[in-house]
């Protein structure tokens, strides 16, 4: 079987997570228009006060921060400060050939985290509990990137 096919169990829990995160972190960027259009502002761009179908009554308060939009922009960036390495990684970790519970348990575990930071961060829960969310996704990642990191030694080694 072909380590990177989907027949492999292995592959396909990482596509399965990889997908998952991949898919979250767009639908911020949905949700980030969704709240400009809900709260008819947070825009960043001057240009964004042109007359239009959209926002057919220009102000210039619309450009203004509104925290409901910043919000889900900070858990955005959030996203795109996190969600890279742990597409990275997880490869590498699927490529060095985990038991494939292990690999279940990090990689799941990976997105549960991600999804509970979300749901965190979107109903302003405290800094320490989306710092312990964050530290689990964390040590997943480097548990993933050691493994790897150790198993690519051990085949130049031996």
């Amino acid at each position: 079987m072909d380590m990177l096919s989907l027949q492999n169990p292995l592959f396909a829990t990482y596509v399965i997570a990889a997908c998952l995160m991949i898919l979250k972190a767009v639908g911020m960027s949905w949700l980030t228009v969704l709240r400009m259009i809900q709260e008819k502002g947070g825009y960043r761009a001057p240009e964004d006060l042109r007359q239009t179908k959209l926002n057919p009554n220009p102000d210039p308060a619309q450009l203004a921060p509104n925290e409901r939009v910043e919000r889900i922009r900070r858990i955005h960036m959030n996203d795109l400060e996190n969600i890279p390495f742990f597409l990275v990684a997880g490869f590498l970790f699927v490529l060095a050939a985990p038991p494939l519970l292990l690999a279940q348990i990090l990689l799941y575990g990976y997105v549960v985290a991600r999804l509970a930071h979300f749901a965190a961060y979107l109903t302003a829960r405290t800094h320490d509990l989306r710092a312990n969310l964050w530290t689990i996704g964390s040590v997943i990642l480097i548990v993933m990137t050691v493994w790897a990191l150790v198993a690519a030694i051990l085949a130049l080694a031996g």
